[in-house]
């Protein structure tokens, strides 16, 4: 004899089945929903690391181009500074070699570093006066007064050299009579550093016709390297009067 049994002759397992099977749904919504956000997060966490990755090879892509603009003109000035001296068979010859190579041995080797010793950097700028003075003599004034701590503190490489480039395009030679100069102040004091240049300008009947020495890409170069390196962390001020070119960076190095 068969026995044929369906569900509806058990009311109470029907029901408790029924209650297990919108348990089993419930527990499966909430657990899809978590596994969809969670997956949503993950993605999302992705796609910034993602994005904060191209952000950084870009501005590292961008601070290496920014870096290989700095002025070749006056490592080419020294040069042909350098060739009359040894047609003189100047005593000043070897001197001039020996502080050029010591600032190519650094803009090549030193300088691939994110940041690279202020005393390292001090002592490019050094030898980047040292050979104006050598270049240019008696015919113009130059200064450069530190103070302050200066070891075991860091910088971005190169970024105070266009400020002397800029000074020194500023303070040309015009056969005027005007007392030419370059005065630059360094001071650091705990983590902040305070960078000074004051330079005479030529008289504006000069500067009109040279309008593309003041300023120029160098400035833009450093302002630039500035607001990517030092977000927040700097402020720069220039006061371009009519006999004096002024410049003043304050800025938060690292130790």
């Amino acid at each position: 004899m068969a026995l044929h049994l369906k569900l509806t002759d058990f009311p109470g397992y029907q029901y408790k089945l029924f209650e297990k099977q919108s348990g089993y749904f419930f527990v499966f919504v909430i657990v899809s929903g978590f596994t969809t956000i969670g997956n949503i997060v993950v993605d999302w966490f992705a796609q910034i690391t993602l994005r904060q990755q191209l952000e950084n090879k870009n501005m590292q892509s961008e601070l290496q181009f920014l870096k290989t603009q700095i002025n070749p003109h006056f490592f080419f000035n020294t040069l042909n500074s350098l060739y009359s001296l040894t047609l003189k068979k100047s005593d000043l010859a070897p001197e001039i070699v020996i502080k050029l190579s010591d600032m190519m041995r650094y803009m090549l080797y030193e300088c691939n570093e994110k940041k690279v010793k202020l005393s390292n950097e001090i002592l490019y700028l050094q030898n980047y006066l040292d050979l104006e003075k050598l270049r240019q003599g008696s015919s113009i004034d130059i200064k450069f007064d530190i103070k302050g701590d200066t070891e075991d503190k860091f910088i971005a490489p190169l970024l105070l050299i266009p400020f002397l480039e800029n000074a020194f395009k500023h303070s040309v030679h015009t056969g005027q009579d005007i007392k030419r100069y370059v005065h630059i102040n360094l001071n650091v004091d705990n983590a902040d550093l305070n960078f000074s240049i004051a330079n005479n300008k030529s008289l504006p009947a000069f500067q009109s016709e040279n309008l593309s020495m003041v300023g120029g890409i160098g400035l833009e170069n450093v302002n630039r390297r500035l607001q990517l390196i030092y977000p927040n962390r700097y402020e720069l001020n220039i006061l371009n009067l009519q006999q004096e070119y002024l410049v003043n960076l304050t800025l938060t190095l690292e130790e």
